[in-house]
């Protein structure tokens, strides 16, 4: 459960279902991936993107290893204890997989809970109003199935223009009952894509790229095969260090042709 919360952030079910089982079937226990050089975990990773998930969760399963005897607590604040792990993935861990009475507050919960509960738009109501609305309503028999639901409404539903005909739970929605409910078309969202070629991030993605790909190899190498000068590689290769993604010396980190780059072990 946890591998799947940390591969669903920032990343659409449907991209992590076929990469998920394959990271199963390559670390099959906690003990395995604890177990495993760093660098093999990044590979397995491939294809995911936002590295330094990867690395959270090899470093999250060394500490399971090392401070909890191999299992997963359950509590959500010894959860959130845990690398990489935040409020939300904490919550939906300790509902999903332990029957935790916590609401996972996504997005799409918090806009769900402050229309049906305070009848405000998510951006208009208090955020320790919506999570205490969201705790009282929690279903405790079964609060992953809750939050589940919860989630599916806000998702195909419960969107920033709702589509209230279809909605299981119009009838004791407060805006709706309030005349709250957003019209006319939902904003249009700014395409990322022109945003992120070209820039850093892409850079440092594309680097791990290469990485995984050879293993080791040197800054001349790297510039050469991405068309990028030796200076932006070290940028790069600097904030990937600081991820715990790379191992890379001196010579490196201040661009010169033969530094020597690899994956961190």
């Amino acid at each position: 459960m946890l591998v799947s919360e940390v591969m669903l952030q920032q990343t659409q079910a449907v991209r992590v279902t076929p990469h998920y089982l394959r990271f199963l079937r390559r670390f099959p226990t906690v003990d395995a991936l604890a177990s495993a050089p760093r660098s093999e975990v990044v590979r397995a990773w491939a294809g995911l993107g936002y590295n330094r998930r990867a690395v959270a969760l090899s470093e999250t399963a060394r500490v399971v290893v090392r401070d909890h005897g191999g299992s997963v607590p359950a509590d959500p604040e010894r959860l959130q204890q845990l690398p990489g792990v935040g409020p939300y993935t904490a919550a939906a861990v300790a509902s999903f997989a332990f029957g935790a009475a916590v609401p996972a507050m996504d997005t799409n919960v918090r806009r769900v809970v402050a229309r049906a509960r305070l009848g405000l738009e998510a951006g208009e109501a208090d955020a320790g109003d919506v999570r205490e609305a969201a705790r009282s309503w929690t279903d405790r028999r079964d609060p992953g199935a809750w939050n589940q639901a919860i989630m599916d409404i806000g998702r195909e539903v419960c969107r920033p223009v709702p589509r209230c005909g279809s909605c299981p739970i119009a009838e004791t929605c407060a805006a709706r009952r309030a005349g709250r409910v957003p019209v006319g078309r939902p904003p249009r969202r700014k395409a990322g894509a022109d945003a992120f070629e070209g820039s850093s991030r892409q850079l440092r993605g594309r680097i791990v790229a290469v990485l995984r790909e050879c293993g080791r190899t040197s800054v001349s190498a790297i510039a050469t095969r991405l068309d990028a000068s030796p200076g932006r590689v070290a940028e790069a290769l600097a904030a990937l260090r600081a991820d715990g993604l790379v191992a890379a010396g001196p010579a490196a980190l201040d661009g010169r042709p033969g530094g020597r780059v690899a994956l961190a072990r």
